[in-house]
């Protein structure tokens, strides 16, 4: 199995991931206006979500709306919801089973559950990662298609907005750290493999019932070596037989 370095360190990369992907989730800006309105009473900034569009003035006022719709948002938006989510569910399962495979953990059972633990967690970051980065991937390029489309109004395009970048940093975080995880499992192992990590107080108590085991069964062997060492007079020879 990987250091326990190794493991703390993908432990942190995977954490930082889920609260990056939930972020993105809720930030309001995956696209912003590439146009600034000229006008007081214009907007000078508008942001579009996968929840809610936030509109901002420039009297410093801002307003937000959200999609109450399902149906009808676009496929690429309906799509980054749900595997947004799905994304976030996962990773959180997946920091579940990584504080049992972690090395530096007590709980979890022995080695070889441990290493179960371990490889499942490190799936479930895979599988997040990938989740988050597809609705990033196409997202951007939605945005990006519609701005460079001509017949598209200058005041309809925009451009990628911060929460697209958090969403793509996220899926690298989740992605490397679910790598490490399932390195981790792999290679040829030595050793006893169900060895079960015990409080110092119970190993100290299974060492002693150990021990009195030991001795019963020396105890054991010591009695019935001492009922046969004596022989039976009767089949012993003796001198008085042959005067």
């Amino acid at each position: 199995m990987a250091s326990t370095g190794t493991q703390i360190f993908a432990f942190v990369l995977a954490l930082l991931g889920i609260l990056g992907a939930t972020v993105a989730t809720l930030l309001p800006n995956w696209k912003v206006s590439a146009d600034v309105g000229s006008n007081i009473i214009t907007a000078i900034s508008q942001m579009q979500g996968l929840w809610m569009d936030c509109t901002w003035y420039s009297t410093g006022m801002f307003s937000c709306t959200l999609k109450y719709s399902v149906l009808a948002l676009p496929a690429y938006l309906q799509t980054a919801r749900t595997t947004m989510v799905l994304s976030c569910v996962l990773a959180a399962l997946g920091l579940c089973l990584a504080s049992l495979g972690l090395k530096c953990t007590r709980w979890g059972g022995g080695r070889r559950a441990k290493r179960h633990a371990a490889m499942a967690a490190g799936t479930c970051f895979l599988a997040s990662g990938f989740l988050c980065l597809v609705p990033a991937s196409w997202y951007t390029n939605e945005v990006i298609v519609s701005f460079l489309d001509a017949n598209v109004p200058e005041s309809n395009k925009f451009e990628p907005g911060g929460a697209v970048y958090v969403a793509f940093v996220s899926s690298g975080f989740l992605l490397v750290g679910g790598s490490i995880f399932c390195l981790s499992c792999s290679g040829k192992r030595h050793g006893p493999q169900d060895l079960i990590l015990l409080p110092p107080d119970k190993l100290l108590l299974q060492q002693q019932q150990q021990l009195l085991q030991q001795q019963q069964q020396q105890d054991q062997l010591q009695h019935q070596y001492c009922s046969l060492s004596p022989l039976d007079n009767k089949t012993g020879y003796s001198l008085q037989d042959y005067v």
